[in-house]
């Protein structure tokens, strides 16, 4: 007996984006939407239709009860990078004097803290830290899987892998040889499956502009294809609002979801399962401490600027195929996300991606109430109970909450808050009185609280002053 072959919805390139019937349609599996649909959708559908349309797309994967959340923890275990991408704060080149790489035993005794207020997985990435050789991967991973058994190690972004090819010089006849032998062993090791990190934007001409020294699109895209064909599960991200142009974000979704269909259809044919993207987080780039973010923004110089066409749309398309020769001024001006652009983009996501399980909401950027918001406009998922983040904080945004508090943002938004593994299997359900949110009894008990945040010295770390947007009274 033959496998049945992947379908794909189908696409009608004639309808309306706009059109209720359509958009139902698209909401429900029914057709997919074409890049210059989405286009016009982002473009001029109001805020709260794309949120409507977007939450029906979620409630029909998901259902219309739960909403999930993780316990893991994020372990920089270095900043020393190669790449010089001009949207991070967090890099240092080695010489400085909080340059850090974590010993393995400082490794384990975070997982180990993690393991005791019940986390299941670890998310591990660093710098690409050419000091490193492929040994310290391998006896790291081994000594977790060792350790702690019960941990998933959800770790080493594209980036990370392109750079352990140029690093370790494997064998192979092309890239995907080369990263293939890489991965193999580190799989072997204890690597259970790959963070969708180091994505940003996927279109040429910004990613040149902004991810000095990153692997380019195809290479990260390339990546995680030989990940999927190890069985192995991944995340896409895409971080946005900075010098990218509408169609800039519209491209990268689109690419994502192509090669989800790829993996998808050859799983089909052979009749068995492979990895594939589990899911897929964007976010606001965070301007403050880096180098991109001392652009000045489109119409501060001159706020007849504003009637104009913002540069980054000058250049983008659908193709990912615009020059910065498009425009003298791209690249040279910011157009940051607020609330309402990320939701936009957020539901946007939900919409095209139709072949992608989980949109996850990002609270750590936006603040745990839009967060909250978020659950409204396609995301299924709150993401992490954040123990540590060294990245994001570095530039000057650092949300931290516990597990009662996500549990109740959750609730509060209409569902009920569920535990879950990393391919999103449901660990605990919390529709007792014995949730972590009904045990409080003083909420003032989980306001902000100090973030651990690594420093070169591990004894000055968790010193990271919190913003959050918990209330001073009684209720977070």
């Amino acid at each position: 007996m033959s496998a049945a072959p992947y379908a794909t919805p189908p696409t009608f390139p004639n309808a309306d984006a706009l059109d209720p019937g359509f958009l139902r349609d698209v909401s429900q599996g029914a057709a997919r939407l074409s890049g210059e649909q989405a286009l016009k959708l982002f473009r001029t559908a109001p805020l709260t239709t794309l949120g409507r349309y977007a939450d029906a797309r979620a409630r029909n994967l998901h259902g219309d009860t739960l909403r999930t959340y993780v316990i893991d923890r994020n372990i920089n275990y270095t900043n020393v990078c190669t790449a010089k991408c001009t949207f991070c704060a967090f890099r240092r080149s080695g010489h400085e004097a909080d340059a850090y790489t974590l010993e393995h035993d400082e490794i384990l005794k975070k997982i180990g803290e993690l393991s005791a207020i019940g986390g299941t997985q670890i998310l591990m990435q660093g710098g690409m830290n050419p000091d490193l050789p492929l040994e310290w991967y391998l006896e790291l991973l081994s000594t977790i899987k060792r350790t702690y058994p019960h941990i998933h190690v959800h770790a080493f972004s594209p980036p990370e892998f392109i750079e352990f090819v140029n690093f370790f010089d494997p064998p192979g006849a092309s890239i995907k040889d080369k990263i293939r032998w890489v991965m193999v062993r580190l799989k072997e090791a204890g690597l259970d499956s790959l963070p969708g990190g180091g994505g940003e934007i996927f279109a040429h001409a910004v990613r040149d502009k902004i991810g000095l020294g990153k692997c380019t699109a195809s290479a990260w895209l390339d990546c995680m294809e030989v990940a999927h064909e190890l069985g192995m599960f991944t995340s896409a991200t895409m971080m946005f609002g900075h010098i990218e142009g509408v169609a800039d974000r519209v491209h990268h979704m689109l690419s994502v979801r192509e090669r989800q269909d790829r993996v998808l259809r050859e799983a089909a044919q052979l009749g068995q399962p492979l990895g594939h993207y589990k899911a897929f987080i964007s976010w606001p780039f965070q301007r403050e401490n880096t180098p991109l973010g001392r652009l000045p923004e489109w119409g501060q110089k001159d706020l007849a600027e504003l009637s104009m066409t913002f540069p980054g749309d000058v250049v983008a398309n659908l193709e990912g195929t615009g020059t910065k020769a498009d425009h003298p001024e791209f690249g040279r001006r910011l157009r940051m996300s607020g609330s309402t652009d990320y939701l936009r983009t957020q539901a946007l996501s939900r919409l095209v991606l139709d072949n992608v399980y989980s949109i996850g909401a990002s609270w750590v950027t936006m603040g745990p109430h839009i967060g909250q918001v978020a659950l409204q406009y396609g995301a299924n998922d709150m993401g992490s109970v954040m123990m540590e983040e060294n990245v994001v904080s570095s530039a000057g945004t650092t949300y931290c909450l516990d597990e009662p508090v996500l549990c109740r943002l959750i609730r509060d938004a209409g569902f009920t808050p569920a535990q879950r593994d990393n391919v999103y299997d449901i660990l605990r359900v919390h529709d007792s009185a014995q949730s972590p949110d009904r045990l409080v009894t003083d909420w003032s008990q989980h306001r902000a609280k100090r973030l651990h945040a690594q420093t070169a010295d591990g004894e000055k770390a968790a010193t990271v002053e919190l913003t959050t947007s918990v209330a001073k009274d009684s209720n977070p």
